[in-house]
């Protein structure tokens, strides 16, 4: 809990103890939880805790780019809080997200029109499949 403490303290992010409950949820997360799944496992500890709550914390931090919004399905967002590059698999039967840490920049060369128009900064390349457990 220090390690999360000293990471944001002083940052203008004011640490209550629903926020830490959240960050510490986050820590580490592979699971690439939405804010409604991360409501229900803060819910459990702070039962007065709002979804409000949860969701402005988790837009503050995509805010400051300590979390990565990923849009599968329109209608919830899925939350990754590894902001470093990488990209991302995605079961079309179940919707479980793995991380994929490959760099594909090379592979990923644009038309030289496009590089003449945009200074490229970075990717993101979501592929799409069907996971062994879907499989079997």
């Amino acid at each position: 809990m220090e390690k999360i403490i000293s990471r944001y303290k002083g940052k203008g992010f004011k640490l209550t103890p629903q926020r830490l409950a959240i960050l510490k949820f986050l820590e580490g997360n592979t699971n690439h939880p939405t804010a409604e799944d991360i409501f229900r496992e803060i819910k459990k500890k702070y039962p007065t805790v709002s979804f409000a709550t949860v969701y402005n914390t988790v837009e503050a931090l995509r805010e400051r780019g300590e979390l990565l919004e990923i849009t599968i399905n329109p209608d919830r967002k899925h939350f990754d809080p590894n902001p470093n590059p990488h990209h991302h698999i995605i079961c079309k039967v179940c919707k479980k997200i793995e991380d994929i840490f490959t760099d594909y920049s090379e592979a990923l060369k644009l038309p030289k029109d496009i590089t003449d128009e945009f200074e490229i900064l970075g990717n993101h390349v979501d592929f799409y499949g069907i996971c062994k457990n879907c499989r079997n």
